[in-house]
């Protein structure tokens, strides 16, 4: 009684998380999505920096030092040791006329990586999805396949009581006996390695959701239609082409294509000459400042007297660079050569990858049909032989192996029914079209 109430008290803490509960956990914990965002910081952040490359900059300094030496008295006409003291600032800027495009080609590139990022982010985010239900619909798998070897670990317990009696009462053989407790603890097994596939596959959802190790959870099964399931027809053709419409990362590897495209001309700028504006404002102190000889103050030197302004043009014509700007231009161009390598490969996946899952999925969809046949008939099978077992007209052994393949025929049943499921979802996925709204 008291293991049932602790039982019972666990179960009430479990907390338990429905499956579009646990996408949102995903995209909300997931280690990756985190850095995603913090990546799509960085690239607003680039683009807010190209935005500052057309503007003028603006420095100011300020400065104070002290210098001891000989030096010469003007007034007494001779050369004595004197401690001097000043201070000096200045206010300068710098502002670009033309940089040979260089800050447009930069401006367009930083533009163009964000909306790359953006892409390659949202496919992350189905990606996670498509994650959080793969992992989740392994652990009601698991559960459903411990389900079933526990109602079969009880139909051969109750077999054995079955037995058991018969052979106290001379019906049945002592071997008979032997054989049904081999059978239960085999079943015993079986329904130990189910618990652990599902206590595995939990540990491996908590660990996507970046849930407390040290927390239960339940994970709540949805209602899932297991009878009467209809697959869909598809056109490979028409999948191929959706997949091209709607594939993000395709999208983000289109996108790094024209980012190197403009880094390249970016790298070219460096052929051309530059042209900047300047202008300055500087003053200063000294303590030994004369003015026919008479001392003057701090704010008439400093904010007067000694104040200087300029202004400048300047022009910078590339002659020899010791061939960094040609290096650059050929790394640039390396790199879109390698971008548009990286999409004829993407292309090639995307076609693999959706051509796979379509041939998959019409092969479950076929075995739906054949495991559902199958499974009536090892049903059927096994009500026959415990008839005719209760009634001595078959063995042990052929009421064993019916059972065996009633149990067989069950768990194949669920399994195929959860992979076409799941083949529905890994479809959805590898056309672009996965949302976080996922419904079994």
């Amino acid at each position: 009684m008291i293991f049932s109430l602790a039982a019972l008290t666990n179960t009430q803490a479990q907390q338990q998380i429905t499956l579009n509960e646990a996408i949102e956990m995903a995209l909300e914990n997931s280690i990756e999505m985190q850095q995603a965002r913090n990546n799509l910081e960085r690239n607003d952040a680039s683009v807010r920096g190209a935005y500052g490359q057309f503007l003028p900059n603006l420095n100011g300094s300020l400065s104070g030092s002290r210098q001891t030496g000989r030096q010469f008295d003007q007034a007494n006409v001779t050369f004595d040791d004197f401690t001097q003291n000043s201070i000096s600032g200045s206010i300068n800027t710098n502002m670009p006329v033309f940089t040979g495009w260089q800050n447009i080609s930069n401006l367009r590139e930083s533009q163009v990586n964000r909306e790359a990022g953006e892409e390659t982010f949202q496919r992350l985010r189905e990606d996670t999805i498509f994650q959080t239900a793969q992992s989740f619909l392994q652990v009601i798998l698991n559960k459903e396949l411990l389900e079933i070897a526990q109602d079969n670990l009880e139909t051969v317990q109750k077999q054995l009581e079955q037995v058991d009696a018969q052979v106290e009462v001379g019906m049945r053989p002592i071997v008979d006996l032997f054989n049904q407790e081999a059978e239960v603890a085999n079943n015993e097994l079986s329904v130990i390695q189910r618990q652990r596939d599902v206590n595995t596959s939990k540990v491996s959802l908590m660990r996507l959701l970046q849930l407390d190790a040290l927390n239960d959870y339940e994970f709540v099964v949805p209602e899932i239609e297991t009878e009467g399931i209809i697959p869909q027809q598809f056109q490979l053709s028409e999948l191929i082409d959706a997949a091209m419409d709607s594939r993000r990362d395709l999208r983000a590897a289109e996108l790094n294509i024209e980012g190197s495209e403009h880094a390249l001309r970016g790298a070219r700028s460096g052929y051309w000459p530059t042209l900047s504006l300047s202008a300055g404002l500087n003053t200063s102190y000294g303590d030994r400042y004369r003015v026919f000889g008479e001392t003057v103050s701090f704010s008439d030197q400093f904010f007067d007297q000694r104040i200087n302004r300029s202004i400048g043009v300047s022009l910078s014509i590339p002659i020899f660079d010791r061939f960094q700007t040609r290096t650059n231009v050929i790394n640039r161009q390396i790199d879109l050569k390698n971008d548009r390598l990286a999409l004829v490969d993407r292309k090639s996946l995307v076609y693999q990858e959706v051509r796979q899952a379509y041939e998959d999925y019409i092969t479950l969809s076929q075995e739906l049909s054949s495991s559902a046949t199958a499974l009536r008939a090892a049903e059927k099978a096994f009500e026959t032989q415990q008839e005719r077992y209760n009634v001595g007209s078959t063995t042990l052994i052929e009421l064993t192996q019916a059972n065996n393949a009633f149990f067989q025929a069950s768990s194949q049943r669920v399994q195929t029914v959860y992979q076409f499921i799941f083949q529905e979802k890994l479809l959805d996925y590898y056309l672009g079209k996965i949302t976080e709204d996922v419904s079994l």
